[in-house]
Protein backbone atom coordinates (compact mmCIF):
# COMPACT_ATOMS: atom_id res chain seq x y z
CA UNK A 1 0.00 0.00 0.00
CA UNK A 2 1.54 3.29 -1.14
CA UNK A 3 1.71 6.49 0.80
CA UNK A 4 -0.65 9.33 0.05
CA UNK A 5 0.94 11.82 -2.33
CA UNK A 6 0.19 15.07 -0.48
CA UNK A 7 1.37 17.26 -3.36
CA UNK A 8 -1.19 15.57 -5.60
CA UNK A 9 -3.87 15.84 -2.90
CA UNK A 10 -3.26 19.60 -2.84
CA UNK A 11 -3.31 19.83 -6.64
CA UNK A 12 -6.47 17.73 -6.88
CA UNK A 13 -8.02 19.62 -3.97
CA UNK A 14 -7.44 22.92 -5.75
CA UNK A 15 -9.15 21.57 -8.87
CA UNK A 16 -12.03 20.19 -6.79
CA UNK A 17 -12.28 23.48 -4.88
CA UNK A 18 -12.61 25.46 -8.09
CA UNK A 19 -15.44 23.17 -9.25
CA UNK A 20 -17.20 23.51 -5.89
CA UNK A 21 -16.86 27.29 -5.84
CA UNK A 22 -18.21 27.66 -9.38
CA UNK A 23 -21.27 25.58 -8.45
CA UNK A 24 -21.74 27.54 -5.20
CA UNK A 25 -21.37 30.91 -6.93
CA UNK A 26 -24.09 30.05 -9.44
CA UNK A 27 -26.37 28.36 -6.88
CA UNK A 28 -26.17 30.93 -4.11
CA UNK A 29 -25.35 34.04 -6.11
CA UNK A 30 -28.15 33.59 -8.63
CA UNK A 31 -30.66 30.78 -8.00
CA UNK A 32 -30.96 31.15 -4.21
CA UNK A 33 -29.97 34.83 -3.87
CA UNK A 34 -33.51 36.04 -3.11
CA UNK A 35 -34.12 33.14 -0.70
CA UNK A 36 -30.94 33.99 1.21
CA UNK A 37 -31.85 37.68 1.30
CA UNK A 38 -35.33 36.87 2.64
CA UNK A 39 -33.93 34.44 5.22
CA UNK A 40 -31.40 36.95 6.55
CA UNK A 41 -34.15 39.58 6.80
CA UNK A 42 -36.47 37.15 8.60
CA UNK A 43 -33.71 36.34 11.09
CA UNK A 44 -32.98 40.08 11.54
CA UNK A 45 -29.39 39.55 10.44
CA UNK A 46 -27.30 41.67 8.09
CA UNK A 47 -26.90 40.50 4.51
CA UNK A 48 -23.74 38.56 3.80
CA UNK A 49 -20.82 40.69 2.71
CA UNK A 50 -17.48 40.09 1.02
CA UNK A 51 -15.87 38.76 4.23
CA UNK A 52 -18.46 36.01 4.48
CA UNK A 53 -18.17 35.22 0.77
CA UNK A 54 -14.40 34.84 1.15
CA UNK A 55 -14.96 32.44 4.05
CA UNK A 56 -17.33 30.39 1.90
CA UNK A 57 -14.78 30.27 -0.92
CA UNK A 58 -12.13 29.06 1.52
CA UNK A 59 -14.54 26.44 2.86
CA UNK A 60 -15.20 25.29 -0.71
CA UNK A 61 -11.49 24.60 -1.08
CA UNK A 62 -11.45 22.78 2.27
CA UNK A 63 -14.27 20.53 1.04
CA UNK A 64 -12.33 19.91 -2.18
CA UNK A 65 -9.18 18.95 -0.27
CA UNK A 66 -11.19 16.69 2.04
CA UNK A 67 -12.83 14.90 -0.88
CA UNK A 68 -9.55 14.31 -2.74
CA UNK A 69 -7.76 13.26 0.43
CA UNK A 70 -10.60 10.79 1.11
CA UNK A 71 -10.24 9.49 -2.45
CA UNK A 72 -6.49 9.03 -1.95
CA UNK A 73 -7.10 7.25 1.37
CA UNK A 74 -9.65 4.75 0.00
CA UNK A 75 -7.86 4.01 -3.31
CA UNK A 76 -5.99 0.99 -1.87
CA UNK A 77 -9.27 -0.62 -0.81
CA UNK A 78 -11.55 0.36 -3.72
CA UNK A 79 -9.01 0.80 -6.52
CA UNK A 80 -8.10 3.88 -8.48
CA UNK A 81 -10.76 5.38 -10.68
CA UNK A 82 -14.23 6.87 -10.84
CA UNK A 83 -15.89 4.30 -8.57
CA UNK A 84 -13.60 5.17 -5.64
CA UNK A 85 -13.98 8.88 -6.44
CA UNK A 86 -17.77 8.59 -6.24
CA UNK A 87 -17.50 6.75 -2.90
CA UNK A 88 -15.26 9.53 -1.58
CA UNK A 89 -17.72 12.12 -2.91
CA UNK A 90 -20.66 10.40 -1.19
CA UNK A 91 -18.88 10.41 2.17
CA UNK A 92 -17.97 14.07 1.73
CA UNK A 93 -21.54 14.87 0.66
CA UNK A 94 -23.05 13.31 3.78
CA UNK A 95 -20.65 15.02 6.16
CA UNK A 96 -20.19 18.38 4.42
CA UNK A 97 -23.56 18.93 2.75
CA UNK A 98 -26.32 16.83 4.30
CA UNK A 99 -25.40 17.30 7.94
CA UNK A 100 -24.48 20.98 7.62
CA UNK A 101 -27.82 21.76 5.98
CA UNK A 102 -29.94 19.40 8.10
CA UNK A 103 -29.04 20.92 11.46
CA UNK A 104 -30.06 24.51 10.61
CA UNK A 105 -33.15 23.25 8.75
CA UNK A 106 -34.31 21.22 11.76
CA UNK A 107 -33.64 24.14 14.12
CA UNK A 108 -35.63 26.50 11.87
CA UNK A 109 -32.75 28.82 10.98
CA UNK A 110 -32.62 27.64 7.36
CA UNK A 111 -35.63 27.09 5.16
CA UNK A 112 -36.33 23.57 3.87
CA UNK A 113 -36.27 24.96 0.31
CA UNK A 114 -32.71 26.24 0.72
CA UNK A 115 -31.56 23.13 2.59
CA UNK A 116 -33.02 20.66 0.10
CA UNK A 117 -31.75 22.59 -2.90
CA UNK A 118 -28.27 22.84 -1.36
CA UNK A 119 -28.22 19.11 -0.65
CA UNK A 120 -29.40 18.08 -4.12
CA UNK A 121 -27.14 20.46 -6.02
CA UNK A 122 -24.38 19.63 -3.55
CA UNK A 123 -24.53 15.96 -4.52
CA UNK A 124 -23.96 16.79 -8.18
CA UNK A 125 -21.35 19.38 -7.25
CA UNK A 126 -19.25 17.15 -4.98
CA UNK A 127 -19.34 14.19 -7.35
CA UNK A 128 -18.15 16.40 -10.23
CA UNK A 129 -15.51 18.04 -8.02
CA UNK A 130 -14.19 14.77 -6.62
CA UNK A 131 -14.00 13.17 -10.07
CA UNK A 132 -12.06 16.20 -11.33
CA UNK A 133 -9.73 16.17 -8.34
CA UNK A 134 -9.24 12.40 -8.52
CA UNK A 135 -8.23 12.74 -12.16
CA UNK A 136 -5.28 14.86 -11.01
CA UNK A 137 -4.32 12.55 -8.12
CA UNK A 138 -1.90 9.65 -8.41
CA UNK A 139 0.26 7.83 -5.89
CA UNK A 140 3.53 8.75 -7.58
CA UNK A 141 4.52 11.41 -10.06
CA UNK A 142 5.46 8.81 -12.68
CA UNK A 143 3.01 7.79 -15.39
CA UNK A 144 -0.54 8.85 -16.17
CA UNK A 145 -3.34 8.90 -13.65
CA UNK A 146 -5.70 5.93 -13.66
CA UNK A 147 -8.56 7.90 -12.15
Amino acid sequence: MGKINLVRVVMGGLVAGVVINVFEFVLNGYFLANDWRDLMDALHLPQLGMNEVLWFVALGFVAGFAAVWTYAAIRPRFGAGPKAAVYAALLTWVTAYVLTNAFPMVSGTESPAIAHTAMIVGLIEIVAATLAGAFVYRESDQGPSTA
